[in-house]
């Protein structure tokens, strides 16, 4: 009696265009030391790099971070931590 095992893959590709960056020998050094370090390519760094710099939308307008009553201002940080 034989078995049969049946294997199945999805592959999602995404169209690229190649392109060369020229970059100095010590930031060369330091991307293929981080993508052994990381198990990424050199490729995937710099792309995701190109996305967090470059190709983010700026921020227009004020950001909120807080909706509630304003208790002490920025410039009254170090006070909550001064020894009295």
């Amino acid at each position: 009696m034989s078995l049969l095992t049946g294997v199945t893959a999805e592959v999602k590709v995404t169209p690229m265009t190649k392109t060369q960056v020229y970059l100095p020998e010590e930031d060369l050094r330091a991307l293929h030391e981080t993508s052994k370090r990381t198990g990424r390519s050199v490729a995937s760094l710099i792309r995701e790099a190109v996305k967090r710099v470059w190709l983010q939308p700026e921020a227009s307008g004020p950001i909120a971070l807080w909706d509630g009553p304003i208790g002490r201002s920025s410039s009254d940080h170090d006070s909550i931590y001064d020894e009295r």
